[in-house]
């Protein structure tokens, strides 16, 4: 029996696409993983099938139940939600620039089974020489903690508890978003949840590697802010 539901939504990004799902299926525990297709190219299509069929995973490919231009995020968060919330199981979400380690998955949930009144438990992420890197390079000092945390949880690796799923409805996200991390992470602490960063729990996260202009945030923030105004007049 499933102990959690694991998706991955994915936007080309084909190298790092790889990566994860081979990391994720080579991983220990019982869980029912997912790949969200985000109208991706077609070689990136062909391998997620090639795959699934291969490793035994779920390919849903968005462009058969949306017309809706890429990003799709909340769509894939609402049909993840009701997947857990019907096998009344804890949601992992692992982003497609993410590698995890063989024990990731089993150490979130025990994670979620040892702590208290936990909302979100995110893995900490690292470069690959095994330093924090984005979201978390905030955490100067290494460790192995479990730590309470008063930032917001990326949802690069992250377990979502069914306590939480069931108190707050992802239909009521907000319509003119593509992104809900930090939205979602203050809504957990908001209804009373505690969420926990996970030090000891390390995934490599290879950041933007979908939409590689994003680097542009760290390099060039007014040429980056150009490109997302830009980029959003397009989709509308």
């Amino acid at each position: 029996m499933s102990e959690a539901i694991i998706i991955t939504p994915v936007k080309d990004s084909l190298s790092t696409t790889k990566r994860t799902i081979q990391s994720v299926i080579k991983a220990d525990g019982n869980f029912s993983y997912y790949v969200f297709n985000d109208f991706s190219q077609p070689e990136t299509k062909k391998y997620l099938d090639e795959a699934a069929e291969q490793f035994g995973f779920n390919v849903i490919h968005l462009e058969d139940i949306t017309d809706t231009p890429s990003p799709n995020y909340k769509i894939v968060l609402q049909r993840a939600q009701q997947m857990a919330l019907d096998a009344d199981i804890p949601l992992i979400i692992i982003e497609s620039d993410v590698v995890i380690t063989q024990n990731t998955i089993q150490s979130l949930l025990d994670v979620m089974n040892t702590e208290k009144n936990p909302g979100l438990i995110g893995a900490i992420t690292t470069d690959e020489k095994g330093d924090y890197n984005f979201p978390y390079n905030f955490e100067k000092i290494k460790s192995n903690e479990v730590v309470d945390t008063s930032h917001s949880l990326s949802f690069c690796c992250t377990l979502i508890t069914v306590p939480f799923l069931t108190q707050f409805d992802f239909n009521d996200l907000a319509q003119n978003k593509d992104w809900f991390d930090v939205f979602i992470s203050r809504q957990s602490k908001k209804i009373g949840f505690t969420n926990y960063l996970a030090k000891g729990i390390r995934v490599v996260h290879l950041p933007h590697s979908s939409r590689p202009w994003k680097n542009l945030k760290y390099k060039n923030p007014v040429l980056y802010y150009l490109k997302k105004i830009f980029l959003k007049r397009d989709r509308i």
